[in-house]
């Protein structure tokens, strides 16, 4: 059968002379691999290949059946058309990195709407919104996945809760007895963080390269606790070697 659907291209991989096979994130299907054919000939309809790059918001007709892995799209064309994230070298790094956490954490199939339609709204934000937004968006990003995952931080920061406890995930009155923790600032960082519910809100908190290098890292090891067969991630040193 077809079917309509956006989609959020996470992976393009060459496959024989002229085709490609995309690993795709669809708000109908959750994430799914689609064969198509001709888009790297010498032909006209070739460009129609760069629409395919990782990152683009797609509107789809595709083919799809659960009993298979690799399915067929009939119609394909852009869904939003970017001004600035693939040209811009700042927004571009932030988009690898969420894309590569998509990556990660999205493995089985699955519907679920709302985390395709958080995810979307993400990426448009990182296009239209300024760089100091884009520099804090992977923080953002990876506090609110977490809780479209089924996990989150617990409690909230205060004077009498001024420490973030990494490894049982709630805001705690004194420091654990181990290390996995966040100080105070950035304990009150991160609660500012998970309330932010407007991306444009998040250039209103400053932060220095090292302090969000060292919350990122935190909060993907959070990710760990959750997901065990979660594996480290290539786009953060990267990441932050930009921001800074």
């Amino acid at each position: 059968m077809l079917h309509k659907t956006p989609g959020i291209v996470l992976r393009t991989v060459k496959y024989g002379d002229a085709s490609v096979i995309l690993s795709i994130f669809t708000e109908l299907f959750g994430i799914q691999s689609y064969i198509v054919n001709g888009v790297r000939s010498s032909k006209p309809k070739a460009a129609r290949g760069n629409i395919l790059q990782p990152g683009n918001i797609l509107d789809l007709v595709v083919y799809h059946n659960d009993q298979k892995n690799l399915h067929r799209i009939s119609e394909f064309k852009l869904g939003h058309v970017y001004t600035s994230m693939h040209v811009n070298i700042v927004k571009n790094t932030v988009a690898l990195y969420l894309i590569e956490l998509l990556q990660k954490v999205l493995r089985q199939p699955e519907h679920n709407p709302e985390l395709y339609q958080f995810a979307e709204s993400v990426f448009k934000a990182l296009d239209t919104e300024p760089t100091a937004v884009a520099a804090n968006l992977p923080l953002y990003f990876t506090l609110k996945l977490a809780i479209h995952l089924g996990f989150h931080f617990g409690g909230h920061y205060s004077e009498y809760t001024p420490y973030l406890d990494l490894q049982e995930g709630v805001f705690t009155d004194l420091p654990p007895h181990h290390s996995n923790y966040l100080d105070e600032v950035s304990s009150e960082i991160t609660d500012r963080l998970q309330q932010v519910v407007y991306a444009a809100d998040l250039g209103k908190i400053e932060l220095n390269k090292e302090r969000r290098r060292n919350m990122l890292y935190a909060y993907l090891d959070f990710y760990k606790v959750h997901l065990p067969d979660f594996k480290e991630l290539h786009s953060p040193p990267i990441l932050h070697e930009i921001l800074g």
